[in-house]
């Protein structure tokens, strides 16, 4: 059922105000292969939540339009490059921190998770919550599924794992494990797999630590991926490879197949970044060349993927920056978000 959300309708959501340079790459959409530049210098400050801000999501079909997640409550869209207000909606659906955001992939619908043990879909343009999904847990993060924009999972705080429904509004699959907190989600690009990182205690921290999930049958393909003695706050699968990457609170991104029996690959790693028990996020670049990790000591640290090599560091925030994503068209376009309530996008 829809309601009217508790809604401030600041700027817009149109693009007739952005940067010419900008909007014309918008409309070109370079192919996800082709060479680009990468990102140097601040193009954008965002300066709007009042407390740390948990994640940002670019939307994959007004790509003008940044959603964040934040402690204060509060769900925000941005409209990056405006040249006027760039602070396009503030939503306030939720009753205590928002932990995650994510677009529709075809619609530009928000869907939020958070402490209120809720996930809210919106529409925030007009400002109409579409549907509640209501949890016995605090949601500590969400995922649409790449292979039907209908289904999402969810996971929270007494480790559930959820597949639902936004049609129906209701639960189509859960997976079930005594795990701790879940920590991160990511799909395989068919769709059919996906991967949970778990804070889990230190007697079974190798062997839940993370979880290769088979969706239709609703098990564990493997359990034993990563046997050391650390957890990890992001997992991500490779865009093109058969691989996925791990950030691990030993202060490195681990490698893995994405074939079974999913490998550890020993011989490389990314490193030179810092984790120190801080949610760190990495993001693939939209080639798969590049992977960007956030940081303990507030930079964004690019590394060449072929070869693991550190490439180079910019300084986002004088606080942790803990959240990273990469631009799904302009190839060159990073944002950025952390502990200190600021958001930076780098071109």
């Amino acid at each position: 059922m829809c309601s009217v959300l508790l809604i401030a309708v600041v700027g817009s959501f149109a693009d007739s105000n952005i940067r010419a340079d900008v909007l014309h790459s918008l409309r070109c959409q370079p192919k996800p292969g082709s060479n680009s530049s990468s990102p140097l210098k601040l193009s954008v400050s965002l300066m709007g939540h009042t407390k740390a801000v948990n994640c940002v999501d670019w939307s994959p079909s007004h790509g003008h339009l940044l959603a964040s997640a934040g402690m204060d409550h509060t769900v925000r869209v941005w409209n990056v490059w405006n040249r006027g207000d760039t602070t396009a909606r503030v939503l306030k659906h939720h009753t205590a921190a928002v932990k995650d955001v994510k677009w529709s992939h075809h619609r530009p619908f928000l869907l939020s998770g958070g402490l209120d043990c809720s996930s809210r879909l919106v529409d925030p343009e007009v400002g109409k919550e579409i549907t509640v999904f209501k949890e016995d847990q605090p949601v500590e993060v969400i995922k649409f599924s790449p292979s039907n924009s209908n289904l999402f999972l969810s996971g929270g705080s007494k480790g559930s794992l959820r597949l639902w429904d936004i049609r129906t509004g209701l639960t189509t699959k859960e997976f079930n494990r005594s795990l701790g907190t879940i920590l991160d989600l990511d799909f395989s690009a068919d769709g059919k797999q996906f991967i949970s990182s778990t804070d889990t205690t230190r007697s079974n921290v190798s062997e839940n630590t993370i979880i290769v999930w088979d969706i239709l049958r609703e098990v564990p393909l493997s359990n034993q991926v990563y046997t050391e003695a650390f957890t990890c706050p992001c997992v991500r699968y490779h865009p093109y490879e058969a691989s996925f990457v791990a950030q691990s609170n030993g202060n490195y991104i681990a490698i893995f197949s994405a074939r079974p029996p999913f490998k550890l690959n020993r011989y490389r790693r990314f490193e030179g970044h810092g984790v120190w028990g801080f949610p760190i996020k990495c993001s693939f670049s939209l080639s798969g060349r590049e992977l960007a990790s956030g940081s303990s000591d507030g930079c964004i640290y690019f590394y060449d993927y072929k070869s693991s090599r550190f490439l180079r560091k910019i300084e986002a925030f004088k606080e942790a920056c803990t959240y990273v994503a990469y631009h799904p068209v302009l190839h060159n376009v990073i944002a950025s978000c952390g502990w200190t309530g600021e958001i930076s996008v780098f071109e």
